[in-house]
This record gives structure tokens, C-alpha cells and sequence, in this order.
């Protein structure tokens, strides 16, 4: 892989607002949608994408509350390749308009029942009304993925001369891998002098990792939506992407990490939608430690199982007790909690957090890490 094609600074499009919603059973209120683009905005995102203009007057209302609550950040709007749809979305405060076709040969043939010369034919009249309206514009390659060669090469340069500024690459279906983003974004970059944006879906759990490839072959900007939300499996996670780029030093977003954590707590009550948790950087349990070999390296050296700073987004990792615990682990967090312990003790408590893990299937809170010490004194 070339990494010299790789920018230095990637643009955030995150799509809370617009892809996000669209999870089954998620709806935001105005109100939530203002804080959320305003929580989006504080953490240093610069590109929001907010609504579909042609949803209707109560959706456009929303726009428009959401545009005029910004100071910095730059908007989009999601459109088809339409007049009425460009139409909709004037007056908005919008400063782009996302104008989507298909691409693939599946869905001009079996959605739109058209041909790829019906479907080209009236973007150059669209492209121009959305210039002429003030905005920029992004065409939307929908089924990107799932295109022929030949295909995304014509839409390339339909864009770039009908002015356009940038291309969404979507996978919409999230059928890619790493391997295959790469060389795709490669032969799309090696075509184009517009910005790419990569837009990946997570339904083989490879959004993140797709959309990091996508920015290694070249990609200037991804979408993202807090907490992976979207369709189905949802879309890349903001918070992976802009930590991942951190850690692995390949490039910046200018994302405040340290404003990550409330900003996923806030949509996670907004949406309705609680993280697994294990869900990689805000998940309750991801810089939680139980294991008594990794227990018993971090308290040695911290770096020894460190791999991501929980500092870096704001958490510290927390050393807790259960049914792989170590005697050394089971000593240090007793004594943390003022209570020594012989090493016979020691191992009559390992006892108790077997059977404890094994019955209840969760971490011992204080209040039963002390029951288990009354409990060894009374069998004493």
C-alpha cells in the first residue's frame, strides 16, 4: 500500500442525523437533533449531514432549527437526483446537498427500471439548480460497491464536469472488505481530482476497518454516525474512526477525543439505543479488567496491556473481580477497599467469585466483595 496517497487530515460527514435515524425504531425529536449537531459541533466535527429536505415541511422546520444553531460547522442535505428534491432543500441554511443516483446495474435495472443513460441524462440540469442555489454539491454513488468499472467512471466524470466537488463512494450494502475498499478507492482516486467520501455499512462488521482503508487508498472524508448507528448494522462508529486515526497516527480529524464519551451517552438516550458493553471506546467494559495475568501486568506496568489510553477519551481503566481474578488481583483491591487479607483468605474468596460468576453472570459490587469477606470470617 502506498501511504503517501493518504491525506493528512480526513473530513468527518457524520450522518447521525440523516443515515442514523434511519435505524429501525429510532426517531429524534427537533430538540434532540439540535443538541446532537450542537454536541457534534463542540467535539471539533466540521461536516454534518442533517436531514432529507423532501421528507416534508416538518423535516425542513428541523433543518432549518439545526443550521441556524451552528456557528462553524457546514451542513448537508440528502437529496435524489431530482429538481423537486434540490427544490426542497433551498432556503435551508444547507451548504451542500448530497444528490444521490444509483450505480449498480441491480438497482437502475430492478429499482429504477432504467437505463444508465436515463439515469445520467438529467443530472448535469440538477447538479447546475443545486450550484445555482448557493450549495455545494457531493453526487451520491449509491451501490457503489456492487458497480461495474465502467459504470463509476461515467458518473466520475459527469460529476467533475458538471461541477460537482465531491463523490460518495456508498457501500450501501456493506459488502466490502478492507482489501477490496483499498484497491477500489485506489482506481477511483487514480480517476478523479474531486474529494471521495466513503460512506460503508457495518453488516459484516467491517465499516470501520473499510473506511480506514478507504482513507489509506485516498479518501478525503468519511461518514460517520455516533455510536455506528444506521440501517441494519448500522454505519462506521465516530468514535472508532476519528480514535483509531489518533492512535494509529494515520491522520487528523480534528475531533476532540476528550468530548466523545458524553456526546455517545447523549445519543445512546436519544436514539434509545444502549451500547453493548463491549462496544469498542465507549462500551462500559472495554477498559475493564478482570483476568489475573492482565490484572497482574498492568499493575506492574500499565503499557503492558494498553493498547488504547482510556485517558485519551476521557475514562481510566477499572480493575475488577470475578471468576478469573488472581490471587494478587484479589489482594490488591481488597487492600484498595481497606480490607487486608491473608493469602488462605485469598483463596477462599477466589472460591466465592467462582461460584458468584458462574451463578449471576456479572462483576461483584463492593457490597458483595465485603459480604464474601464476612462470609469466611463467620465459616472461620
Amino acid at each position: 500500500m502506498d501511504k503517501d496517497v493518504q491525506p493528512a487530515r480526513v473530513i468527518i460527514n457524520d450522518t447521525t442525523l440523516r443515515d442514523g435515524e434511519q435505524s429501525p425504531g429510532v426517531g429524534f425529536t427537533t430538540d434532540e437533533k439540535v443538541n446532537i449537531a450542537t454536541l457534534l459541533e463542540s467535539a471539533g466535527v466540521t461536516e454534518l449531514e442533517v436531514g432529507i429536505p423532501a421528507m416534508g415541511e416538518q423535516e425542513r422546520e428541523t433543518i432549518k432549527a439545526i443550521t441556524s444553531s451552528l456557528n462553524q460547522a457546514e451542513t448537508m442535505g440528502w437529496c435524489r437526483m431530482l429538481a423537486e428534491d434540490v427544490q426542497c432543500a433551498g432556503n435551508l441554511g444547507l451548504d451542500w446537498l448530497d444528490l444521490s443516483i444509483p450505480v449498480s446495474h441491480q438497482q437502475i435495472k430492478h429499482k429504477l427500471n432504467k437505463t444508465l443513460d436515463d439515469v445520467l441524462i438529467g443530472c448535469e440540469r440538477v447538479i447546475q439548480q443545486a450550484l445555482e442555489s448557493g450549495m455545494q454539491v457531493c453526487v451520491g454513488m449509491e451501490d457503489a460497491s456492487r458497480a461495474d468499472h465502467d459504470v463509476l467512471c461515467r458518473v466520475l466524470e459527469v460529476a467533475e464536469s458538471f461541477g460537482a466537488s465531491r463523490v460518495r463512494f456508498a457501500d450501501t450494502l456493506g459488502i466490502l472488505d478492507p482489501f477490496s475498499t483499498y484497491q477500489i478507492i485506489s482506481e477511483v482516486r487514480a480517476k478523479t481530482g474531486l474529494q471521495i467520501e466513503m460512506h460503508a455499512h457495518n453488516d459484516l462488521g467491517m465499516a470501520t476497518a473499510n473506511s480506514l482503508a478507504a482513507i489509506r487508498a485516498g479518501a478525503n472524508s468519511v461518514n460517520t454516525t455516533v455510536n455506528g448507528l444506521g440501517e441494519r448494522a448500522g454505519n462506521a462508529a465516530l468514535e472508532e474512526i476519528t480514535v483509531a486515526l489518533n492512535v494509529l497516527k494515520q491522520a487528523e480529524t480534528g475531533v476532540d477525543l476528550l468530548k466523545l464519551d458524553g456526546l455517545c451517552r447523549y445519543v445512546q438516550v436519544a436514539s434509545g439505543r444502549q451500547s453493548t458493553p463491549q462496544k469498542a471506546i465507549v462500551g462500559d467494559c472495554v477498559f475493564t479488567h478482570e483476568s489475573g495475568i492482565h490484572v497482574d501486568g498492568l499493575l506492574k506496568d500499565i503499557n503492558n496491556y494498553q493498547g488504547v489510553a482510556p485517558s485519551l477519551v476521557g475514562r481510566a481503566h477499572q480493575m475488577v473481580l470475578g471468576k478469573h481474578s488472581g490471587m494478587q488481583a484479589i489482594e490488591s483491591i481488597y487492600q484498595g477497599m481497606g480490607i487486608r487479607l491473608s493469602k488462605a483468605q485469598c483463596e477462599l474468596i477466589k472460591v466465592q467469585l467462582v461460584n458468584w460468576s458462574e451463578t449471576y453472570k456479572c462483576v461483584p459490587d463492593p457490597q458483595q466483595l465485603r459480604h464474601f469477606t464476612s462470609m469466611i470470617l463467620h465459616t472461620a
